[in-house]
């Protein structure tokens, strides 16, 4: 391998060491090693970053939905190093604990809504994911019920890449790789919010949850899981009162509902938690991403007192754990992190800058006639690209139109992110860090602003 010293220079040096070297996910292995990482990361400042070039970008969707305060938070590194010099890392098995741990435990109970009351730490989303299929599954194992193992996802969802987890995402791509597949996971449509009211003469009906639980027998199904605001599947917001029926369904049958928060939670929809927006408290409740901001990697489930006090009767060890389960540096970020967006009102922020994303997408729509639904809840917002969207007629698929405007805001130094798994949809997702300002959100749309002139001058 050549190196520095032949007179190949660094980012050369490190993008053919990427490709040797790593594989990376989410990703298209054959196009990677034709042509290597399209940006290398260096240092990142607010809502910016900045590569090894030195170009810096708008970072639009919060790298993963999860850097919820921005890049360069001196407090969150300033708490990591504070513990690591003091603890690092302590083991949460066998009894053990540690400060940070119970600290940010009883900090995230204070803030859950309802009867949440404790928490299972675990190292991210898909883990925090399949812990709650396993902590229902076992609640009701304890209560005499062990039939109940069944969980239904909807469609459109992303719950994760673990085997539970990618089983339960509702996008087909996931579920390919490897032939990893949890059979007690099934699938219902998302939003019939009739149906699950109980309208059983909605077209729909044998794709509802309501339908599912039917035909499968409520003393199979553990639970219920499902986003309050569906992220990589399209931005879909949960229609009002979906959730609740959803709930209300759950009750009359005696399963539990699980809310995956992992990109809603802390304050990512203008609510501390995503449910909050329509006033639902779940039986488990999924967290990661902003937990800690993206500084650290950490996750959780919150669940009920009435969970909470079943299990603490089981006199067996539990059989359950993540290495890093309760990590006492991640536990400290995840504290400076909740105390930092209470100090700053960044909740308040993010409602004021929904107001004005919703402005500039009704520009964009005034002046685009391929831009359509615009939806923004709190800052997880997008948008669709169609080809006639009075009569609801998307592009060919050939055109890949939300990867070409992406494409084209990335040229201008703007990071957005796409939602086009479903067939016809082209869809942009726009999520920036929580401390986006006003200034921030009109540059953003400037942006996107010229990348759709000029993909429309393309397809002329």
């Amino acid at each position: 391998m050549a190196n520095l010293s032949q007179g190949i220079s660094k980012v050369d040096e490190l993008k053919e060491l990427d490709k040797k070297y790593y594989l990376h996910p989410t990703t298209v292995p054959k196009a990677f090693i034709e042509n290597g990482p399209k940006i290398i990361f260096s240092e990142g400042n607010g809502i910016r970053v900045k590569d090894i070039n030195g170009d810096t970008y708008i970072d639009g969707v919060s790298m993963l939905w999860n850097v919820n305060l921005g890049h360069g938070q001196k407090e969150l590194a300033d708490a990591a190093r504070k513990q690591m010099t003091k603890l690092a890392y302590g083991s949460s098995f066998y009894g053990y604990s540690n400060e940070p741990a119970v600290r940010l435990a009883e900090k995230v109970v204070s803030l859950a809504p309802g009867h949440l009351s404790a928490i299972y730490y675990t190292s991210g989303g898909s883990e925090s994911n399949d812990t709650a299929f396993k902590l229902a599954r076992f609640y009701w194992h304890l209560k005499g019920k062990p039939n109940k193992k069944k969980i239904i996802s909807i469609s459109n969802s992303y719950h994760g890449a673990t085997i539970g987890a990618g089983t339960a995402t509702g996008i087909d791509a996931f579920h390919s790789f490897a032939g990893s597949k949890d059979s007690d996971v099934i699938h219902a449509k998302a939003h019939l919010t009739n149906c699950e009211s109980g309208d059983k003469s909605d077209p729909n009906y044998e794709k509802s949850i309501r339908y599912t639980i039917e035909k499968e027998g409520s003393d199979a199904i553990a639970a219920v899981i499902m986003e309050p605001v569906q992220g990589a599947g399209g931005i879909h917001i949960a229609p009002d009162g979906y959730l609740k029926a959803v709930k209300n369904l759950c009750e009359e049958n005696n399963i539990l509902f699980i809310a995956d928060e992992v990109i809603c939670g802390f304050g990512r929809t203008g609510k501390m938690f995503g449910v909050e927006n329509w006033d639902v408290v779940p039986d488990l409740m999924s967290v990661a991403k902003g937990i800690t901001s993206g500084y650290s990697q950490l996750g959780g489930v919150l669940m009920s007192e009435e969970i909470r006090n079943t299990l603490v009767e089981y006199d067996q060890i539990l059989g359950h754990g993540f290495t890093y389960s309760g990590h006492p540096t991640a536990c400290a970020v995840g504290l400076k992190n909740l105390e930092i967006i209470e100090r700053d009102h960044i909740v308040e922020n993010v409602k004021n800058m929904e107001q004005e994303l919703k402005k500039g997408f009704k520009y964009l729509e005034e002046n685009h006639v391929n831009v359509t639904k615009t939806r923004a809840l709190g800052l997880i917002s997008g948008f669709d690209l169609q080809q006639d969207r009075d009569a609801d007629i998307p592009f060919d698929q050939s055109i890949r139109a939300a990867q070409e405007v992406a494409e084209e805001c990335y040229k201008r130094k703007l990071i957005l992110r796409t939602a086009d798994f479903e067939e016809g949809k082209n869809i942009i997702a726009i999520a920036p860090p929580l401390i986006t300002t006003k200034e921030d959100i009109e540059e953003i749309i400037n942006i996107i602003d010229e990348a759709i002139t000029a993909f429309e001058k393309k397809i002329k």
